[in-house]
């Protein structure tokens, strides 16, 4: 079972295995929400199913059943494992999810299936580049398969979601610890491309998700990722990290990249910045 990253040589094998496995792809672009459909018609992993960010990954505008606010609100658990069940998946399959844009996209698929108590869900490290690069197979087009629905029903959550309420609560105090994952001239409150007030919460500290990636577009290596981490926590504890960004998508790297550095798994702040800055009497920081 693999539970948060598989290579290129490592899918290839499993395609061969003759295990129960999906393939999901999850490609995306914030300011083009259009153009991950087309990357994904242009060229995807041979019998991969397209997962979009706004119509299968959140929950419709205005939706009365969203398990979070902010720009991209989780839909609820019983309405996305009703999606993931129209597919075919059911507990028997290895998921294995990716994009083309540095697994911020097919990270937030990777939380959501761990949020229906799926543990074997892998992003694949370094995306569709990785594999293509490993010379797998690659086809283009609309998916034409005919699946039967499997019933998909949600169970036990293997991952924390942190609320406005809770988080409001604990801010300030040692037990919680944000780390927020936009960049920094958007932490800082210099520049806001999307929503309507620049800043962060106080307190959080920054770590764009970026910097969980080397050169290559993968990860890297845990000891690495482990350093970086503990140099920014400064003795904070991990288990009391909470992550967020501006709408609960970026920040999945972020969780990631601390499982990987053997830190645990942490919490997400899925409304992030643009659930908290929606009320402008919640405390708001800059600089």
């Amino acid at each position: 079972m693999y539970t948060t990253l598989i290579t290129a040589p490592q899918l290839l094998s499993l395609q061969t295995s003759g295990q129960p496995l999906m393939v999901l792809d999850c490609s995306f672009e914030l300011m083009q929400p259009l153009a991950g459909d087309q990357q994904y018609l242009d060229t995807h992993i041979a019998g991969a199913i397209r997962a979009d960010l706004d119509r299968h990954l959140s929950a419709p505008k205005g939706a009365s059943d969203a398990a979070s606010g902010g720009r991209h609100p989780l839909p609820s658990r019983e309405a996305f494992a009703n999606w993931l069940g129209s597919l075919g998946f059911d507990r028997t399959m290895q998921a294995v999810v990716y994009d083309r844009q540095g697994a911020v996209y097919a990270g937030r698929l990777w939380w959501m299936l761990k949020w229906l108590g799926h543990e074997a869900v892998a992003v694949l490290d370094g995306g569709l580049q990785a594999w293509q690069a490993q010379r797998g197979t690659v086809t283009a087009g609309p998916d034409l398969s005919a699946r039967a629905p499997s019933g998909f029903a949600p169970a036990t959550a293997l991952v924390a979601l942190t609320s406005t309420p809770q988080l409001a609560q604990q801010l300030g105090r040692p037990a919680q610890t944000l780390i927020d994952a936009r960049s920094e001239p958007r932490f800082r409150g210099e520049v806001e491309p999307l929503d309507p007030v620049a800043g962060h919460i106080p307190g959080a500290l920054n770590r764009p998700f970026g910097n969980n990636f080397g050169a290559d577009g993968k990860f890297k290596p845990a000891a690495t990722l482990r350093q970086e981490f503990e140099a920014l926590l400064a003795g904070r504890d991990p288990a009391s990290v909470v992550h967020h960004c501006g709408s609960g998508v970026s920040a999945i790297p972020n969780l990631i990249a601390m499982e990987l550095a053997g830190l645990g798994r942490t919490a997400l702040y899925a409304g992030s910045w643009s659930e908290w800055c929606s009320d402008p009497n919640r405390p708001m920081a800059q600089g």
